[in-house]
């Protein structure tokens, strides 16, 4: 049975990022409540208004947050794209917001200035092999700092624009609204890797890394 990946879709742009990961040849289910986080082996947290999500953790009656931050600190991969970076921060400068603060990183939201300015960058990632990666900015953060076992992947002058601790996945572009699909695949083979593993709470997940390389 192949891995089922739950896309956040409380806002943001959910529904470019479940298209991505069904092109992959995986299942998207959208996530709205705790329950639905059981039926999943990762999450993606979609661009958005971080504010917004960040409101709606105040008086959530079905723990769906709480659920996340569990299932994250047992295993569970999880990818944030620009106000999913944000919101997967342990740190955001100048910020008290909510947030799950699963990650050893401290952002800077709005990096880029607002949303006229945003932009496409040919980005170097080698993770994802020798071409660059089209990374497209829309009132991005970055990350400003990052603990030692975090893994930085990219940057740009502004600052890390890519990074992963553990099961954890950030970028401050959306590689959901672009035809170049290695960075979900890159994501997916993190799902593999943690479905492989003895630890792992979510054996659903049967895809091999190499067979996710050859796609």
């Amino acid at each position: 049975m192949g891995m089922t990946i739950g896309v956040l879709a409380l806002q943001g742009d959910f529904a470019e990022h479940a298209w991505m990961v069904g092109e992959l040849g995986a299942r998207a289910v959208e996530v709205r409540r705790a329950e639905e986080l059981e039926l999943v082996d990762a999450l993606i947290i979609p661009g958005g208004e971080s504010t917004t999500v960040a409101r709606l953790t105040v008086g959530q009656s079905d723990r769906l947050f709480d659920a996340i931050i569990e299932r994250a600190k047992e295993g569970m991969p999880v990818y944030g794209t620009c106000m999913g970076s944000i919101f997967l921060a342990r740190e955001i400068e100048g910020s008290a917001q909510g947030r799950l603060a699963l990650m050893d990183i401290k952002v800077r939201r709005n990096a880029f200035g607002p949303q006229r300015f945003s932009c496409e960058r040919e980005l170097a990632v080698p993770e994802l092999g020798s071409e660059p990666f089209p990374a497209v900015f829309i009132r991005g953060p970055v990350i400003v700092s990052c603990g030692e076992t975090v893994q930085v992947m990219a940057s740009v002058p502004e600052g890390i624009v890519m990074a992963r601790q553990g099961n954890l996945l950030v970028t401050a572009f959306h590689p959901e609204i672009t035809d170049d699909t290695r960075v979900h695949r890159y994501f997916l083979s993190m799902v593999a890797e943690a479905g492989a593993s003895k630890e792992s709470r979510f054996p659903r997940a049967r895809i091999s890394v190499e067979a996710l390389a050859g796609r």
